[in-house]
């Protein structure tokens, strides 16, 4: 069992309501728990998650997970593979057409928004997904490609195609990414063509 999942059906209850409590505090949108227990594909998808992944690890379950996963990407448009390793309350916001790939990990209350997708660069097996620190956000459309490190608190820019490391507390804007410190902006003067080198639009 990877870090993080204690056995135990009490410990699997407990990660499922922080998740329900990350969405609801994310979302200035949710009025109520119960309204997105009930109407937020990012929390089914990631329940869905959570309940595979268990099943990944146990002997002669891998097979059945992957349908378990398939079938939360057919009802949610959400696409995580068992394998991936995600934290402790995750928000995916919309997450219609999200990709988390098989050797994602991703840390501690991160947020993804639609669109964006944690994929890999190679057809070897091995590491091939990001590793996300804790506190990452990754805006809608991004993609982040290969075995890389997205440091704590770092920001991922909407629409931007990631394939170095970002430093924790960095934003990574544009195609391909560059990255720079937060609140940075172009030149008064300069005209600023791609959206995801808009902060206001990375958030």
């Amino acid at each position: 069992m990877p870090d993080g999942h204690r056995p135990g059906l009490r410990h699997l209850l407990e990660i499922l309501a922080e998740d329900l409590g990350a969405a609801h505090a994310h979302d200035p949108a949710a009025r109520s728990r119960i309204e997105v227990a009930l109407g937020y594909p990012g929390v089914h998808a990631l329940w869905t998650h959570r309940l595979a992944h268990r099943m990944w690890h146990r002997p002669g379950l891998r097979l059945p997970a992957r349908l378990v996963s398939q079938l939360a990407r057919w009802l949610t448009g959400i696409e995580i593979h068992p394998g991936a390793r995600i934290g402790r309350r995750l928000f995916i916001d919309h997450g219609m057409g999200v990709v988390i790939g098989q050797t994602t990990v991703i840390g501690d209350d991160c947020v993804l928004f639609h669109g964006s997708t944690l994929g890999g660069r190679s057809m070897a097996r091995g590491k091939r997904h990001p590793t996300l620190g804790d506190r990452v956000m990754v805006g809608a459309g991004a993609k982040v490609l290969g075995p890389l490190w997205i440091g704590h608190d770092a920001q991922i820019g909407a629409n931007a195609v990631v394939t170095k490391d970002v430093p924790s507390g960095m934003v990574a804007v544009g195609v391909p990414a560059a990255v720079r410190a937060p609140g940075h902006r172009p030149d008064h003067g300069q005209r600023v063509e791609d959206a995801s080198e808009l902060l206001e639009y990375v958030i």
